[in-house]
């Protein structure tokens, strides 16, 4: 799971593809802001171009939203005819991944594209690329030099948990006393912190409001439903639950089921089809989740062919990529769920 900062440019909408905005470079046409399904065409009025070779290294799809950055990549450069992309298998082994990373830069790609199994980790080999003439994408987990990427895409763990924690203040900003409990995820994580920083943040808006328990999960089914059951059972009664992670929320649902507790509303974190397929159906605590989209492989995508082709972006006046783009974290519910379904990963 990534490891990123707040400190970013803020670019783009959650789960928007950065397609419409980072394809059209060379267009006059208006970029179009629609939600991305898993394999959107390219944007309107962009041409083929310089054949560009991209080589793609992330770690191994272990969990939903990992095969979905997977499955994007893949999905997104079939729809360009000028790009070829060389994905490795990933590998959640640091030194796997690096000899994977290596291989590409034997080949002598024109651009990579690298999801580090640890960005600390991959840093060096990330600087072997950028000094060997191939400009990397470092795709949200960041390296720890500045140096060994071009450009920066990825999600905002610290942005997620103040969504999450502004939705549940509003709906509980009138209710005297109100208490929320945290399913965060694995707390040795950056990313864990950073969103339960974010949502302690937010709730400080609301006075009214008092976070009375957390538990710390691993961002399986197993471990959201053994937490979620030790959760119930310590809190008799509360008004709201943060969830960081909608794979792990599978089993917290199980266990909020098991224990025929529906007092309370749930929001949820990442994006997951199966949970926004039960925020339109409507008939669980579940209520809204919060987007950490993996559209942003696909983006990467786009500012690697970008890069490779030597173009800028339509929209903006510069003649060069960002260097760093941060996604937004969109809160889904009801009222904006059929607009967000097609970017939902399985």
């Amino acid at each position: 799971m990534p490891e990123t900062s707040r400190r970013r440019l803020l670019f783009g909408t959650a789960a928007v593809s950065a397609g419409a905005l980072l394809t059209a470079c060379t267009s006059n046409e208006p970029a179009k802001q629609e939600p991305a399904s898993n394999s959107g065409p390219a944007a309107s009025g962009d041409k083929p171009g310089k054949a560009v070779t991209i080589g793609f290294a992330g770690p191994q799809a272990d969990h939903g939203w990992l095969n979905a950055i997977n499955e994007q990549a893949k999905s997104r450069a079939k729809t360009y005819s000028d790009v070829t992309l060389d994905i490795t298998e990933g590998s959640n082994d640091i030194a796997a991944q690096i000899g994977q990373v290596e291989t590409l830069i034997n080949k002598k790609v024109d651009v990579l594209v690298i999801l580090p199994a640890d960005g600390k980790a991959l840093t060096q080999v990330g600087l072997k690329a950028m000094r060997a003439g191939i400009p990397v994408i470092n795709l949200d987990r960041i390296f720890s030099n500045p140096q060994a990427f071009r450009a920066y895409i990825g999600g905002d763990n610290y942005g997620m948990g103040v969504s999450a924690g502004n939705y549940i203040g509003e709906l509980l900003k009138d209710k005297k006393d109100a208490k929320v409990v945290e399913l965060a995820g694995i707390d040795g994580l950056e990313l864990t912190q950073q969103r339960s920083k974010g949502f302690d943040d937010a709730l400080k808006n609301y006075p009214n409001i008092k976070k009375v328990a957390r538990q710390a999960a691993d961002f399986t089914v197993e471990s959201g439903q053994a937490k979620m059951a030790q959760l119930l059972q310590a809190q008799r009664s509360f008004d709201a639950l943060w969830n960081h992670d909608d794979d792990q929320g599978v089993g917290a649902l199980r266990a909020i089921q098991q224990a025929g507790r529906d007092d309370f509303l749930m929001v949820g974190g990442a994006g997951a089809k199966a949970a926004m397929d039960a925020i339109k159906a409507d008939n669980s605590v579940l209520k809204a989740t919060v987007l950490y989209p993996p559209t942003m492989a696909a983006s990467a995508i786009d500012l690697a062919r970008t890069l490779g082709q030597s173009k800028g972006i339509s929209g903006l006046a510069e003649l060069e990529i960002p260097a760093q783009v941060t996604l937004y974290s969109a809160v889904v519910d009801k009222d904006n769920v059929d607009q967000y379904l097609p970017t939902g990963f399985r």
